[in-house]
């Protein structure tokens, strides 16, 4: 299926995001907090790290309507 920028931008957020919540399951590590700032165990979060959160919060829902696109028609020899 053809994906356009935002399709693309949209699912690298996502995948970001959900390897983010991996580390912070597994190993209680929080890489996003550690790079831009807070400490997401205690409650500080610092206002970059919440605008990438943010960001990923919204690539999640955008990439809801991924699952509802028709594919396009492939043409068969």
């Amino acid at each position: 299926m053809n994906r356009t920028p935002m399709d693309r931008l949209a699912l690298v957020l996502v995948i970001i995001g959900a390897l983010n919540w991996l580390l912070v399951g597994i190993a209680k590590y929080d890489p996003v907090t550690m790079i831009f700032g807070g400490n997401l165990f205690n409650g500080t979060i610092s206002v970059f790290s919440r605008i990438i959160f943010t960001l990923v919060g919204i690539a999640g829902l955008y990439t809801i309507s991924l699952l509802f696109r028709e594919s396009p028609a492939t043409e068969r020899e």
